[in-house]
């Protein structure tokens, strides 16, 4: 008898999305199996953000479908999201709580057993060097606490799927050291992770598997080491995307900003990216 099959913790199956007249990404498609930690990479407004931001259910989507665990986040959006967890690029909290009044609230709102978060807040927080600040009003935490702090909210109800902007923009070495190790941890128990991130000897290092984005559609996709071959991911990036640094606009996401004014034209691939099925 086979054994039961997991579903995909992240599953994209020709997702679009336009703003106005402008495709921002079109018919993308890719999985995210458990224990994947999944590097997302691009230049600013390749249509990184664009999809980042429908996973977690910032905004809509326009075609296609996108699925955490197996539930639609069209269909059933608020299941979805506590499966989930979303550490966006700029680490916006509420200025007016302290460190553990916003902990508290984002432990209420996915109904975390007390006992649970208690033992969380303070391993993570002892991990990231945040314990002394917590009992101070968030208004006077640096860039890199609030980065912390949004990190220990995200992980605080286990999620299925952690997703990450620029996970490791104003963290110091250990802080980002500590963080790589619980991504492999969250991993490890069967979640995964889809991170963005323009630090690409990170993305190689920590990535099993690795997508490249390019005007809107993917144009490389697979294990770290199908995509890179012989050559470092840098290099890789840079061959295949040589002709955007002097033309994308740095408003990703933007109307103005999509970079995809150029989808129909031919580009290499290291990998073909296909349909789901394709990529597992």
């Amino acid at each position: 008898m086979e054994p039961l099959r997991q579903n995909p913790v992240l599953e994209i199956s020709h997702f679009q999305k336009r703003y106005g007249d402008t495709v921002a990404v079109r018919d993308l498609s890719l999985t995210v199996e458990p224990g994947d930690i999944y590097g997302f990479i691009g230049h600013n407004g390749a249509g990184k953000t664009t999809l980042i931001r429908s996973i977690v259910g910032v905004q809509p989507i326009d075609g296609g479908s996108i699925r955490v665990a197996g539930i639609d986040v069209t269909a059933d959006p608020v299941a979805a999201k506590r499966l989930c967890a979303y550490v966006p690029d700029n680490p916006d909290v509420y200025d007016f709580m302290t460190g553990i009044q916003y902990l508290t609230f984002i432990a209420d709102i996915f109904e975390v057993p007390v006992r649970d978060r208690q033992l969380r807040i303070e391993e993570y927080a002892r991990r990231l060097e945040l314990t002394d600040a917590l009992s101070s009003p968030v208004a006077s935490y640096s860039h890199g606490m609030r980065q912390k702090l949004v990190v220990i909210g995200a992980l605080i109800h286990e999620p299925r799927l952690l997703v990450l902007d620029e996970p490791f923009v104003g963290l110091d070495p250990l802080a980002a050291h500590e963080l790589k190790r619980m991504l492999h941890e969250l991993a490890g128990r069967g979640g995964a992770v889809f991170f963005s991130s323009h630090v690409l000897e990170v993305v190689e290092k920590l990535c099993n598997k690795v997508a490249i984005i390019r005007h809107g559609q993917i144009i490389a996709a697979g294990t770290t080491e199908e995509v890179r071959g012989d050559d470092t991911l840098e290099e890789v990036f840079l061959e295949l995307t040589e002709d955007d640094g002097r033309a994308v606009s740095t408003a990703e996401g933007d109307p103005n900003a999509s970079g995809d004014q150029n989808a129909a034209a031919e580009t290499p691939s290291v990998r073909p990216a296909g349909t789901p099925s394709q990529q597992r």
